[in-house]
């Protein structure tokens, strides 16, 4: 097995599959608490702020892949990992914050959307960088 192989990128990928099984699993949970049945999604306000707790991060999921493999691939994977693994802590304070009380959701969304900025930019320079050097053979660092 090579060294090579992106083991971080892959550990918190995973994690973060989990995570979104383990958020989805309460929906599920808060469906059968209020005795919501599938494919309804209106009911108790609890219940709502929970599925749409688990919309947002469903929405924002692949974003958040792109971002994490891409930045990981063409700028640092250690960052990108760590940048990930802050993501899946911002999406779980945001989640739990949510279900509360929907002002709670914030910072737990700032925090991930700090961190989705942040891959954003490691992944365009890191792509510039390597389009630069394998194209027009220009090394900025």
């Amino acid at each position: 097995m090579s060294s090579d192989l992106p083991v971080l990128l892959a550990a918190v990928s995973v994690l973060s599959a989990l995570h979104m099984g383990f958020q989805a699993r309460r929906v599920g949970w808060s469906r059968m608490k209020h005795k919501i049945m599938p494919p309804s999604v209106t009911g108790p306000a609890e219940f709502e702020r929970t599925f749409r707790a688990h919309q947002n991060g469903v929405e924002f999921y692949p974003i958040f892949l792109v971002l994490l493999w891409t930045s990981g691939i063409f700028c640092n994977e250690g960052l990108a990992a760590l940048g990930g693994f802050l993501y899946i802590v911002g999406r779980e304070i945001y989640f739990t914050g949510y279900i509360n009380e929907t002002k709670k959701r914030l910072p737990g969304f700032y925090l991930a959307l700090c961190v989705i900025l942040i891959l954003s930019v490691m992944a365009s320079v890191g792509i510039i960088q390597s389009f630069l050097d394998k194209y027009l053979d220009i090394e900025l660092f």
